[in-house]
């Protein structure tokens, strides 16, 4: 088989594994649960948290341990960050919402120090936090009056009274078990039935308690969401399948085993362009330290794979730019190789 040949084997293995591990249990509900925050989530209640009224303590707090909840990767995000970015989240929350998403998962972070050692998770766990934070609060600073001219033009800035039913919770509630539960590592025989249960829950409560054209917005929403990001993803899930075949791990590891700038800056820019299924980069990495991987490097890759991908890049630029989207990569792999170079230098 020809080079050309294999890679394009490799792109197309990539796009039937991502369609088979992720579409049903990971994006599915997430472009639901996205949809549902455009329709049932008033914009007084996203501004309260994420608006750019709100004090920083609060929106930065909340958006940057949102992963600890949602055990998202780096595409699976996306609808939540657009849905609430139409609901007319500031920039910095929003962003420092769409790097903790896959970056802080608890489940991850726990296996990275089970699998790599407690030190390493610790580091994991207290660098992604601050590079979330860090990175909203650059990105406000870079694009906030852009942003604030827009929203008082929307006129989104002032956040009235107005409050989330209890029925709409619950809703949410249970559309986040199904995407929690999908993505759990649990067994098939356990996973299976809990999500049919979840699902039939969320059909029962949209059937009585949403309203007929409410239910028909949270639909019609939810599929402009899907066509305007889901095409971009299988793309960019191809596209790094492509990239893997030209840059295998083992070709990683020979420019990964020191702790210098050049080391830890390829370990963030490969980890940003390959594409790390939730809780794969952990393997992943693991593989890559036996080939002789130094340990800066190895927080570099986990601090900028599970947030980014080519997916995810493609993807993020539809919602909010050419710009913005350059400004916030290059803010994840600098972040991500500087935090390398200091965790390799302990």
């Amino acid at each position: 088989m020809g080079y050309a040949s294999r890679a394009l084997a490799s792109g197309i293995e990539e796009l039937v594994e991502y369609l088979s591990a992720h579409t049903l249990t990971c994006l599915v509900p997430a472009f639901f649960i996205a949809g549902a925050i455009a329709v049932f989530v008033s914009k007084q209640s996203v501004i309260k948290y994420f608006g750019c009224q709100t004090k920083r303590y609060i929106s930065y707090g909340v958006a940057s341990v949102s992963g600890c909840v949602l055990a998202a990767c780096s595409c699976t995000v996306i609808p939540l960050f657009a849905g609430i970015s139409r609901r007319g989240a500031g920039i910095g929350p929003a962003t420092t919402f769409l790097y903790s998403g896959p970056a802080i998962n608890i489940l991850a972070i726990s296996l990275t120090a089970k699998v790599l050692g407690y030190e390493i998770g610790v580091a994991r766990a207290v660098m992604a936090i601050i590079m979330a934070i860090a990175i909203g609060l650059i990105m406000e600073l870079l694009f906030e009056d852009r942003s604030k001219a827009d929203s008082a033009k929307a006129g989104i800035c002032v956040a009235e009274e107005a409050g989330t039913g209890r029925r709409t919770i619950l809703l949410f509630v249970n559309l986040v078990l199904i995407l929690l539960v999908g993505t759990a590592a649990i067994g098939t025989l356990i996973k299976i039935p809990l999500v049919i249960l979840l699902i039939i829950t969320a059909a029962l409560m949209t059937f009585y308690w949403v309203e007929r054209e409410e239910a028909k917005m949270w639909g019609r929403e939810t599929l402009s969401l899907f066509k305007m990001i889901f095409p971009l993803l299988l793309i960019g899930v191809f596209t790094a399948g492509l990239i893997k075949e030209f840059m295998p791990p083992e070709y990683v590891a020979r420019y990964v085993g020191s702790n210098s700038l050049v080391s830890n800056l390829v370990a963030s820019v490969a980890g940003a362009f390959m594409y790390f299924a939730t809780l794969t980069e952990v393997p992943i990495i693991e593989s890559l330290t036996s080939l002789g991987m130094h340990k800066g490097p190895e927080l570099a890759l986990l601090l900028a794979g599970p947030a980014l991908s080519l997916p995810n890049m493609l993807a993020i630029r539809k919602v909010m730019g050419t710009k913005k989207t350059a400004v916030y990569v290059s803010l994840v792999i600098v972040f991500a190789t500087v935090s390398g170079i200091g965790y390799g230098m302990l």
